[in-house]
Parts: structure tokens; C-alpha cells; sequence
């Protein structure tokens, strides 16, 4: 009998190994694209899929799948393996991961650049030196204003226009002790990160009145909140100077829009004003969060988020919605936001609590919904070939 349960239990044991090896190596599209790209730096990136633990995995072909070009040609194993480890060391410890969706995690914590500056190897490093600063708080809005009224003091950089170039890494600014918005924004973007704070690169090509361009940074914490990097407001986010220039840009002249880097590969190409020849980084078009801004809401109103979908996923649909109340009268009119936004940007209407109104979009016959409460999201399903060009 003893004999016989050994042998169940190694059965067992080998089943469940091979099992879990056959859906690790099982090939991944977007992996197997990724490595036929990498032309002689491929083993490079085997290596470090390879060589991560099965946690560590899924953020490793995260990154391998969405990297820029130039370097799924260049980037070492070594360079991959550093960042990797070291985010997911730090992720087990923070007190806010729970919150933090794993979308999130990956496209704002995990990746080791910002835009198109030199890639360094600063995770560990900044981890040491930036981690006393935040230690036992609990909030990463907190945590991210803390650093920011902290680190450039600590590293000796400031803001000028005569740093030796706009995209410094944050070595290069470290070492030059100046740097422009951009280099400022990617440093306190990488020191959030090495701490674990959900942080990303932000900025308009050229604010409407003609004033030039800015970056600055976008922090998570229950939703996107924005700072000004080394430009701190006390313990507060979404407060800056630039903030009545922000509710004037406009979606309809890119120019004049506002953009948030995403390391995962969208449709949106971010506009590089200082590098208009570097084309392969993706963003999402966060303007209508910058103009919307302190928008006034009736107490008998509610903010309702509509997110139309496609038939059997999940991907984003732009189409046209029209918002009847329960008499037919149009009450809203707008257009749902696709790949090209940011995850949670939707498009929101500012309609009675209370009373059932009625969705009208192409491929929609009718869907009914009550406003419950703010910020209720309703998501819309609609024929897979309906969509706005």
C-alpha cells in the first residue's frame, strides 16, 4: 500500500511538471515576432526569458514583446535580467501592491526607459538610495511627492536650458547636475519606480498659445494623478503652474494635445519633439483628462463612464453614443475612446442620478442603464465591424 501511494504521488508530481513546462514553453505570437526581430541579439533575449523565474516570467515577455526595435538589437540579457529582478523584489514589499491593477504594474513600474534616452542600469542603485525617504508610507501619491521634494536635492540636479541635451538618461543628469522638463521628468519617473511607485512619462508637443513644449509626470494611485517633476506642491499631487495651460489643449490638433507614454505598444505614436526621428514609442492621448478638469456636477448628477468594446473582447471600440433619458429626449452626445487612450480615460457623461436612460450606438439596438452612483462605468458591446473612422 506504502508502495503503491509513492508511486501515485510521483505521478502526480511528474504530471504537474510537465504540465506547468508545456505552458511555459507554450510559444507566444507576439514573443516568437519579438525574437525573429532581434536578428543577432536574439539569443540576448532568449536568454533572459530563460533565466527569470516562473513569477518574474510574464513581465520578462511583457517587455521583450513591447520593447522598441533598437533594443530588442542591443539590449543584454544581463541589462533585462537587473531591472527585471530587481522591480519584482521590490513589488513584493510595497504596501500599496494590491491596489495597483497588473496592468499598471507592468507598463508604469516595470519598464527600465522612459522615451528614447540611454538605457541605464539605475533600478538597484536608486532602490538604495531613494527607498529611506518613503519607508512606511503607505500611499504612492504620497510616496511620489515625498521623492519629489527630495531626490534632486539629494542628487544635485536642477532645471536649466543649458543642460548638454533634452533627453538625458538619468545618469547623464546626474552627472551634468542639469537638466531640461524631459531629463527632470525621466529622473523622478525612474526613482518612483524603483521604489515601486506606478509612474510615466507625460507632456504636450506645444502648449495652444505657442509657448513651447513640456513633460512632466503622471503618478498612480487609484487613477493617474499628475505632478511636476522637481516643481513639488507639499504632500500634493495635481497641482502646477501649468495647469491652466493643460485645459487649453485640444485632441483635434495633435499638436496641441496631451500625451502619456505607454511602454505597452499602442496604436498612438508618442510625439518626440526633440527626436522627431525616433518613431517607435507608443502613447495614449490623455487630453480630455487635462480640459475636463474640476468640471462642476449638480447634486442630483452623477459622472458615468461608457467603454464600448468589441463583440467577444476586450478591445477598445471608437464609436458614436447618443444618451436617451427614459422619455426619448437626448440627453449626452459623444464618441467612446479606443486603443489610442489611455486604459482608463473613458468617455464620461454628466447625467440625473437616479433614472433609466438608454445607449444608442452602431451595432447597439438599445442597452438600458440606471446612474447609480459616480463614476459607474457601463460597458457596451457592439458588432464586431462597428467602429468611427
Amino acid at each position: 500500500m506504502l508502495r503503491s501511494a509513492t508511486l501515485i504521488l510521483a505521478l502526480i508530481v511528474v504530471v504537474t511538471l510537465g504540465v506547468r513546462s508545456v505552458l511555459r514553453e507554450a510559444p507566444d505570437p507576439a514573443i516568437e515576432t519579438a525574437l525573429g526581430a532581434a536578428g543577432d541579439n536574439r539569443a540576448q533575449l532568449q536568454k533572459a526569458l530563460d533565466s527569470c523565474s516562473d513569477d518574474e516570467r510574464p513581465g520578462m515577455e511583457f517587455l521583450v514583446a513591447n520593447m522598441p526595435q533598437a533594443d530588442r538589437e542591443t539590449l543584454s540579457a544581463e541589462f533585462l535580467l537587473g531591472h527585471v529582478r530587481a522591480a519584482y523584489r521590490t513589488w513584493a514589499d510595497v504596501p500599496w501592491r494590491d491596489a495597483v491593477p497588473e496592468e499598471v504594474f507592468r507598463n508604469a513600474v516595470l519598464p527600465y526607459a522612459n522615451v528614447n534616452e540611454r538605457r541605464d542600469t539605475w533600478r538597484a542603485d536608486f532602490r538604495d538610495r531613494y527607498a529611506q525617504h518613503v519607508a512606511g508610507v503607505t500611499s504612492p501619491a504620497l510616496a511620489a511627492a515625498i521623492l519629489n521634494r527630495t531626490i534632486f536635492k539629494q542628487v544635485g540636479v536642477v532645471y536649466s536650458t543649458e543642460r548638454p541635451k533634452a533627453d538625458q538618461s538619468p545618469y547623464e543628469s546626474i552627472d551634468a547636475g542639469l537638466a531640461s522638463c524631459t531629463g527632470l521628468s525621466i529622473l523622478l519617473v525612474d526613482a518612483c519606480r524603483s521604489v515601486g511607485i506606478p509612474a510615466r512619462f507625460v507632456g504636450t508637443p506645444l502648449w495652444s498659445d505657442g509657448s513651447g513644449n513640456h513633460s512632466w509626470v503622471e503618478i498612480w494611485d487609484d487613477g493617474w494623478h499628475f505632478t511636476g517633476a522637481a516643481e513639488p506642491t507639499g504632500d500634493d499631487l495635481d497641482r502646477a503652474w501649468f495647469v491652466d495651460r493643460a485645459r487649453t489643449a485640444t485632441r483635434e490638433d495633435p499638436r496641441h494635445g496631451i500625451y502619456a507614454v505607454s511602454f505597452r505598444r499602442t496604436p498612438l505614436r508618442y510625439p518626440l519633439v526633440w527626436d522627431s526621428a525616433f518613431d517607435d514609442l507608443s502613447g495614449v492621448d490623455v487630453t480630455d483628462r487635462y480640459t475636463s478638469a474640476d468640471e462642476d456636477v449638480p447634486s442630483d448628477h452623477v459622472r458615468v463612464r461608457f467603454r464600448v468594446l468589441a463583440p467577444d473582447s476586450d478591445e477598445r471600440r471608437a464609436v458614436s453614443l447618443v444618451i436617451e433619458d427614459a422619455d426619448g429626449a437626448v440627453v449626452f452626445e459623444g464618441r467612446s475612446k479606443d486603443e489610442r487612450f489611455d486604459m482608463n480615460d473613458d468617455l464620461t457623461a454628466v447625467l440625473r442620478a437616479g433614472i433609466q436612460h438608454v445607449i444608442r450606438a452602431p451595432g447597439c439596438a438599445g442597452q438600458s442603464f440606471t446612474a447609480t452612483e459616480d463614476g459607474l462605468v457601463v460597458t457596451v458591446r457592439v458588432a464586431d465591424d462597428s467602429r468611427d473612422e
